[in-house]
């Protein structure tokens, strides 16, 4: 990607393109290729932005999400989180934060009937899913009978590291026409903004169109560059804590094995093998 481009898969720059008031058909075009509701009865047509503003103490907060919150003309509520690293725990925190929005739909004295679709839609720069598929959705199903219990609970899994070259060789021969309700081409968007065929198919789809001008001029604003840098580190050093915190969880278990292990009478050197332990570190903790 060259870099007079910002990255689009960088959460500030993500709201920018598509939490904007004033370019709502970006959002709507990109939900209903996610959904392939165009032409259909659930087709977008409207969309009311929740959070389309970005709170002014965001960067000061190493933990605040830049998701995009959103209500749609047939009531689904969406939210939309983009991740450039793994997190961990992204499950429990996908279905936490989708509870979250679908509680928040009703108030005290307010009827069950009342609560509409919640759609989360987490989108990956890292593989997470153990299948070779970009997009993964999910609704709760019976186990043996795959009956459906409801639609009111959809999550979707975008993995954007799993499109490779072929990807961008199969998006040529789609029909990319104004309209079209195909996500790969979205989806390579994200990837890299400036592949030869993305710019070609840009051509032919109004709304990813738009979304690249946009783009280009956001990445030529002195202002936004400022904050999308800073929003960079501040990813990396979040990242940089979580792996280091990891690490130090995995010492201390490494280091209560050992202690066991010392107090059942094992030898050092079975151990320096079952811990990876160094033989003076097992010696402090004699």
């Amino acid at each position: 990607m060259s870099d007079d481009i910002l990255d689009p898969k960088v959460d500030f720059v993500f709201k920018q393109l598509f939490g904007s008031e004033n370019h709502k058909d970006i959002l709507i075009a990109f939900l209903n290729s996610i959904f392939g509701n165009k032409g259909t009865e659930e087709e977008i047509v409207e969309i009311i932005i929740e959070n389309p503003e970005i709170d002014k103490n965001w960067d000061e907060d190493k933990q605040s999400r830049l998701d995009i919150k959103a209500t749609t003309n047939n009531d689904s509520r969406v939210n939309i989180e983009i991740q450039l690293k793994n997190q961990f725990n992204m499950k429990r925190r996908t279905l936490y934060y989708w509870s979250k929005l679908y509680e928040s739909q009703i108030k005290s004295g307010d009827e069950y009937e009342d609560l509409q679709k919640t759609i989360t839609i987490n989108i990956l720069n890292f593989d997470y899913l153990g299948n070779n598929r970009y997009h993964n959705a999910y609704i709760l199903k019976e186990v043996e009978t795959n009956e459906v219990l409801t639609n009111l609970q959809e999550i979707h899994f975008i993995e954007l590291s799993k499109l490779n070259e072929s990807d961008f060789k199969n998006v040529e021969e789609l029909e990319c026409e104004s309209g079209n309700d195909n996500l790969l081409p979205w989806a390579l968007f994200l990837k890299n903004p400036k592949n030869e065929v993305v710019e070609m198919i840009e051509e032919r789809l109004e709304e990813l169109k738009e979304a690249a001008e946009r783009l280009e001029m956001l990445s030529h604003d002195e202002e936004t560059r400022e904050i999308y840098e800073s929003r960079q580190k501040a990813i990396h050093d979040q990242i940089s804590n979580i792996k280091g915190a990891a690490r130090k969880a995995r010492k201390d278990e490494k280091r209560k094995t050992a202690k066991n292990l010392l107090a059942l009478g094992v030898d050092t050197e079975k151990i320096k093998k079952a811990t990876g332990l160094s033989e003076k570190e097992i010696d402090s903790l004699a």
